[in-house]
């Protein structure tokens, strides 16, 4: 059983940064994909950014070159550095776990572990 908490989420202006962080707790090693998904009120869940167990990295066309998901060595830490953030990233963001080598960006409900949230908000 694979337990995420999430933190770091808050407000920001426009142009803004901030780093979400996800611990992870019950990983024993193995082949896994962690992710970062999204939610906005309204608006569907939507996979943000993934990394695989080598560290290979992958992110939806919208927040390229200003996301950078990144996990520590023992797998145990997910980290999501936001820069340049736009109105349009405000929504709840959700850490995502699952076994195996298939590692999708956007298919997030391939996840089989997920935290509880953090809200991420974005003013003009």
């Amino acid at each position: 059983q694979v337990t995420l908490v999430e933190s770091g989420g808050g407000s920001v202006q426009a142009g803004g940064s901030l780093r979400l962080s996800c611990a992870v707790f019950g990983y024993g090693g193995g082949i896994h994909c962690m992710g970062w998904l999204r939610q906005a009120p309204g608006k569907e869940r939507e996979g943000v950014a993934s990394i695989d167990t080598d560290g290979s990295t992958s992110y939806i066309y919208s927040v390229k070159g200003r996301f950078t998901i990144s996990q520590n060595n023992a797998k145990t830490a997910l980290s999501l550095q936001m820069n340049s953030l736009k109105p349009e990233d405000s929504a709840m963001y959700y850490c995502a776990f699952r076994w195996g080598s298939y590692c999708s960006t956007v298919d997030w409900s391939a996840y089989n572990y997920w935290g509880q949230g953090t809200q991420v908000t974005v003013s003009s």
